[in-house]
């Protein structure tokens, strides 16, 4: 199946006024923008409303706690940012999941302007080692695979996972589910903290439906080319 690859830069600061400088510089580069904790936390909601104008909105703040508390604190979120994607745990459980996706559709009835739940997987900051420290023996392609398929089977839109399990997922799963992808390093750009990457072509051929990326068009001297020439790498 063939699929458009779409961009989401990730904008990491706690600076409101350098947010809005690389929203200006990356223009109609990037397809989305991600906000997640450090500039949320740092700078507010209406910062995030404020930074994400005229763009789609990627609200990554990877919620896990009991059903109720995280369906109430998505359900005041996403009402007050009307994000086009966001984020929970897949490790939250089913009945999290459920109540997520259900507090997301009495806010939004119509389908078109719901957010689009995505479950996360596995970080892409852990390997091996890092599940066998948290009491998980199975690999982390099984751990993707176990938790994708409980997310899917529970409400969530979609998935978001290392580059390296869209070919296990798309198999196990299907089409349908969108799979967004953390962890994508352009040719030549520095891993960072980051363990399970791709670069841009191979996520899009491995049937990315949206890849993140960060201080590789952040950290650029000039973001928009950086943007573009990725743009340019997924056509």
């Amino acid at each position: 199946m063939s699929r458009h690859t779409r961009l989401i830069a990730a904008i990491d600061t706690k600076d409101i006024t350098q947010a809005k400088q690389w929203v200006k510089d990356f223009g109609k580069t990037v397809d989305a923008i991600k906000l997640g904790f450090e500039f949320t936390y740092s700078c507010g909601l209406e910062a995030v409303k404020e930074v994400s104008a005229g763009h789609k909105l990627f609200l990554d703040l990877k919620l896990h706690d009991i059903p109720n508390t995280v369906a109430s604190g998505l359900s005041a979120l996403t009402k007050s940012l009307s994000p086009a994607l966001t984020t929970i745990h897949a490790s939250g459980g089913a009945e999290m999941i459920h109540r997520a996706r259900e507090a997301l559709e009495e806010n939004f009835p119509s389908p078109d302007t719901r957010p689009k739940l995505l479950a996360v997987t596995v970080l892409t900051s852990m390997d091996q080692t890092g599940l066998n420290q948290i009491g998980v023996t199975g690999t982390p392609h099984d751990q993707v695979i176990r938790l994708g398929k409980l997310a899917i089977d529970s409400g969530a839109d979609g998935l978001v996972c290392s580059a390296h399990e869209l070919v296990a997922l798309r198999d196990n799963l299907g089409d349908k589910p969108i799979l967004v992808v953390p962890g994508i390093r352009p040719q030549g750009s520095e891993a960072n903290d980051q363990k399970r990457i791709m670069t841009p072509r191979q996520a899009s051929n491995a049937g990315a439906d949206w890849i993140v990326v960060g201080r590789p068009i952040t950290q650029a001297k000039n973001p928009a080319a950086t943007a573009q020439a990725i743009q340019d790498e997924l056509s």
